[in-house]
């Protein structure tokens, strides 16, 4: 006697041990997704604690690679660590001093920066400016339709130096504890390494665990050592080229691109448009003007298309969808110094992805490069689809 198909169709969808499968995979997801929120929640709430922990963690990071060599000629992770931590700081507070007086010089002319630029881009404003005199005279409507017995009340801010204070004291605060902890995590040596072999108890466990680690912390650290360097020859490279073409304070524009150049794409978008609008309100022609801008869009070409993918090599490039959404949500959680820290923290993710077979398809999400492999993959596959 045959079996019926759709009795036995029944049978196997009713199955005790399949709906449970299916049961633990739903639970799973959802507690996955309520952990992601949760964290993303903390890391907004305890945004005081966690920057400047990451902070400090990515420094040690950076400067890894240095202890690590001065190891190897003899000196002590305790002198090494603290000799480079004193040195950071005091590099940062230096650069800090210098620059404050031209930044604040250029915060309080900000006005005027706008009425020069508006004088010499005078041409493209005859468009608008029919729509700018009706919202004039709309605006001077309002003002002049109010009682005459009415008085204008205006509430002035107070607490503005408390504020400024307070917003000061939390800025050093956080400062402190970036370079405390940094040496600390330098100065720490091996210990880490210690405390994860003896967490494993199989020999092959230990050896495997601390490779990956090892490989993961000398990636990383090699990665941001080196953009660190390149990002600081660019600064310096801009600086003194805007400095020949007659731009006013080229060292706050180096700057700006070396720090800047943290973020792809948009960081020299934004080092391009600042220096564009200087040098248009600086100098006589516009043709002359436009060398300052010309010349950065150089620097970042080559930079970007030539120095960084030699150096740093281009397994560790991230796609460039994945670099965007990450900036836009860490300067969404934390600010500029959150979008800052997207990339070198997307090149963390990747990395630690990259050692892990669980977590290899994210690091191949986030990856750049298409081998001819690949593209044959997805080639076949469309064709199959289309079938």
């Amino acid at each position: 006697m045959k079996a019926d198909p759709a009795a036995s169709g029944v049978a196997e969808s009713s199955d005790p041990r399949v709906e449970a499968r299916a049961d633990t995979h739903v639970m799973r997801s959802l507690l996955i997704g309520i952990f992601i929120l949760m964290a993303i929640y903390a890391l907004s709430f305890a945004r005081a604690f966690f920057m400047p922990v990451i902070l400090a963690f990515l420094l040690a990071l950076t400067l890894t690679p240095i202890v690590r060599f001065l190891r190897k000629q003899g000196m002590p992770d305790v002198i090494s660590a603290t000799l480079l931590v004193l040195l950071s700081f005091c590099v940062v507070a230096v650069a800090g001093y210098l620059l404050s007086g031209p930044v604040i010089d250029l915060i309080n002319n900000t006005s005027a920066i706008g009425q020069q630029l508006t004088e010499r881009l005078a041409q493209l404003r005859r468009p608008f400016e029919r729509i700018m005199e009706i919202s004039q005279r709309i605006e001077g409507l309002t003002q002049t339709s109010q009682e005459p017995g009415v008085q204008r009340v205006t509430m002035a801010q107070s607490g503005l130096l408390s504020q400024a204070a307070s917003n000061l004291l939390s800025a050093g605060t956080s400062i402190t504890i970036v370079f405390v902890l940094s040496l600390f995590l330098l100065a720490s040596g091996t210990m880490f390494y210690e405390k994860i072999v003896q967490s494993f108890p199989n020999l092959s466990e230990k050896k495997r665990a601390l490779r990956v680690v090892y490989d993961v912390e000398r990636e990383i650290s090699h990665y941001l050592l080196t953009v660190a360097v390149i990002n600081t020859c660019l600064g310096v490279v801009i600086g003194l080229g805007l400095w020949a073409l007659g731009v006013p304070n080229p060292q706050v524009w180096g700057a700006a691109a070396a720090l800047l150049n943290f973020l792809p794409y948009i960081g020299a978008l934004i080092t391009i448009t600042l220096v564009t609008v200087i040098a248009l309100i600086s100098f006589e022609t516009i043709s002359y003007a436009l060398l300052a801008p010309a010349f950065v869009i150089l620097c970042d070409i080559i930079e970007g298309q030539f120095v960084t993918p030699t150096v740093v090599g281009r397994r560790l490039e991230i796609n460039a969808v994945a670099i965007l959404i990450a900036i836009a949500f860490w300067s969404w959680l934390w600010g500029f110094v959150g979008a800052l820290m997207a990339v070198p923290l997307l090149v963390v993710i990747k990395v630690f992805c990259d050692h892990f077979d669980g977590l290899s398809h994210v690091g191949n999400f986030l990856a750049a490069q298409h081998t001819a492999v690949d593209d044959e993959e997805i080639s076949e596959t469309e064709k199959a689809a289309g079938a």
